[in-house]
């Protein structure tokens, strides 16, 4: 009798199973829905790809935002299943959530300690903005991000970080981010960004969004993180290579996407990967939850 696969393991294929239901679809014309298809090297692969994860349903490829939005649930329930197993080794009040609201006036990110200091900037600039129209063109308003996933910490009532002994009272530590009597809001601990796939303009917005993380904090910056199913290394360079922008690119199917690379003998491509890889600048979707523990 064979031994129960590991949780992650096990979450993983679920995840690569609901992918193949609703986004990583192959149409008519047998492209996958997360190739480019005005270039036969990513046709090939993502097609090699697809057969390695036990092949797609064909069907009508869906529209951009719709696929987007589709994977971003999907990486969300993955996550949402697997973080909270890591609570023996990361204990806290966790939160992973999903982010629906899209064009609201007030940032998203002002609903978190680090950053809720936005709200009355963009109050100000209002009122700025009003009293001399002519101040909008000089504030674009660039420093909003609105993250697909983000993981939260809330705080924690002074019971519960007593527990093992009197650590804190009325008279200290009064302005702890953690304390939940400091009247702080939930701390963001990562801003997850989904990208179905990575063309020029959407590896420039991640990094646009990684960057304005960077700026307009107030305290810790959360983890900064982007999931995508890219298939071409040299596309995921674009985002990968380097440091400084995101923490690490994750990647839908790593090991799948490898193994395709050595099916069709592509030595170049492959080298790529490999160097993004051994850089640590690119990880497997399963990676993700332990690395948000840390």
């Amino acid at each position: 009798m064979s031994a129960s696969p590991a949780a992650f393991t096990a979450a993983r294929c679920r995840y690569h199973a609901a992918l193949l239901e609703g986004v990583l679809l192959t149409g008519k014309d047998g492209v996958p829905s997360n190739a480019d298809s005005g270039s036969r090297t990513s046709r090939n692969i993502a097609s090699r790809l697809v057969e390695r994860l036990g092949g797609a349903t064909v069907g009508e490829r869906l529209a951009g935002q719709m696929s987007g939005n589709q994977f971003e649930d999907v990486t969300w329930s993955f996550l949402a299943a697997t973080f909270p197993m890591l609570r023996h080794l990361r204990p806290g009040d966790w939160r992973v959530l999903r982010v629906t609201t899209r064009g609201s006036r007030t940032p998203s990110l002002a609903a978190y300690e680090q950053y809720a200091h936005l709200t009355d900037f963009q109050r100000a600039l209002q009122i700025l903005t009003r009293e001399d129209p002519k101040l909008a063109a000089s504030f674009s308003g660039d420093y909003t991000v609105s993250p697909d996933i983000v993981v939260i910490r809330n705080p924690e009532p002074d019971e519960r970080i007593n527990a093992a002994g009197m650590l804190i009272d009325a008279a200290v530590a009064a302005r702890a981010s953690l304390r939940q009597s400091a009247g702080g809001l939930p701390l963001l601990h990562a801003s997850i960004s989904c990208k179905w796939t990575l063309r020029s303009d959407r590896a420039q917005n991640a990094r646009t969004e990684a960057l304005n993380l960077m700026r307009n904090r107030k305290g810790r910056l959360p983890h900064v993180v982007v999931v995508t199913g890219e298939p071409m290394p040299t596309r995921l360079a674009s985002l990968a290579m380097g440091t400084g922008d995101v923490d690490c690119v994750y990647h839908f199917a790593l090991d799948e996407l490898r193994a395709s690379l050595r099916d069709l003998e592509l030595e170049d491509q492959g080298e790529m990967l490999e160097s993004m890889v051994e850089g640590k600048r690119l990880k497997d979707i399963a990676d993700l939850p332990l690395d948000l523990a840390i």
